[in-house]
């Protein structure tokens, strides 16, 4: 019989964080903790207002069915994935902390990583960036001085926001991402790109809404630089789709549903030669533990909850310039 407990908590972020999307600052998320003969896996699933989730409404779609997930019968976490997708459909950022607390068990019990159940050898793995949110230009230059690292991911709402990146550019030599968070148009999109180019931009994540897939398609063919899908990217069955019009996609394990499906959607990328990231919705160590256990198998990550947040570290990893391991 699995033990269930759960908890709501609230981070506050180290700097106010605002993208194209709005301002945050604190992150609210669900924990969950699975116990079975006497160990625990963590799970964390942080809710996102613009895709209408919150921690009160896991919470209670979770005690609804906890009774049911109690008596689930323990096997692999491909069965448990299943299990819980169809007891609550359409709740993949709920699925996803279960999902998450069972690899961590799963993983436990075998006294391994989940990295090294599924095979996985740590040998170049890259390295995380640090975003930058935005702000005013002498608060986004203080955020690089502050935190010196060897990639950022700098967020970007308006064809303005060029300024920002040329000035930034001048205080360090770092790798630049930039990511739109869906916010541009597409003659926005074909202006601002070729100038990026200038300031030694790497990519560009989600330029344009996420359903403009006619825009993607002339932004593609047009585009001098990588184009990465995110909000565009959600669950296993966009990937196909996204492939067509972007070079690569950014999985979210909390948009996905979990653990499972995201090792399904990597597989699927690949086989289309297309490029993976994989992103954070600013999660504790406890949803980037998780993310680490794919870094073998990413092209490019953005794991930074743990820096951009308030929160005490629980020793799970370890950052050193963008390099992280697993303690």
């Amino acid at each position: 019989m699995l033990n269930i407990k759960y908890k709501s908590i609230s981070t506050s972020f180290h700097h106010p964080f605002t993208t194209a999307h709005g301002l945050k600052t604190h992150q609210p998320a669900l924990l969950v903790a699975l116990t079975f003969n006497g160990v625990t896996g963590f799970g964390e699933a942080p809710a996102i207002h613009y895709y209408d989730v919150t921690v009160e409404g896991m919470i209670a779609q979770l005690v609804s069915k906890i009774e049911i997930l109690q008596r689930y019968t323990y096997t692999e976490p491909d069965r448990f994935w299943h299990f819980c997708h169809h007891l609550f459909p359409d709740q993949p950022f709920l699925v996803c902390a279960l999902d998450m607390a069972y690899w961590d068990m799963y993983a436990k019990m075998n006294r391994k990583k989940i990295f090294e159940i599924k095979e996985l050898n740590w040998e170049q793995v890259p390295l995380t960036d640090y975003t930058i949110g935005i702000d005013t230009l002498d608060k986004m230059i203080e955020k690089v001085n502050e935190k010196p690292w060897p990639i950022y991911k700098i967020k970007m709402a308006s064809r303005q926001d060029i300024d920002i990146i040329k000035t930034l550019r001048q205080h360090t030599d770092a790798v630049f991402r930039v990511d739109a968070n869906a916010s541009w148009t597409l003659e926005d999109a074909l202006a601002i790109i070729p100038e990026l180019v200038k300031y030694k931009v790497e990519l560009v994540e989600q330029p344009l809404a996420k359903d403009n897939w006619e825009g993607m398609k002339i932004l593609k063919e047009k585009s001098v630089l990588p184009l990465f899908a995110d909000e565009s990217c959600v669950t296993e069955h966009d990937v196909i789709k996204c492939c067509d019009v972007f070079d690569g996609i950014n999985i979210k394990l909390t948009k996905c549903g979990g653990l499972t499906p995201a090792f399904r959607m990597i597989a699927q990328a690949k086989a289309l030669n297309k490029k993976v990231m994989m992103g954070c919705m600013n999660e504790t160590e406890i949803g980037s533990y998780a993310i680490a256990q794919f870094l073998p198998l990413l092209d490019y990550v953005d794991m930074d909850g743990p820096l951009l947040l308030d929160v005490p570290a629980l020793k799970l990893l370890n950052y050193e310039q963008g390099k992280v391991s697993i303690k």
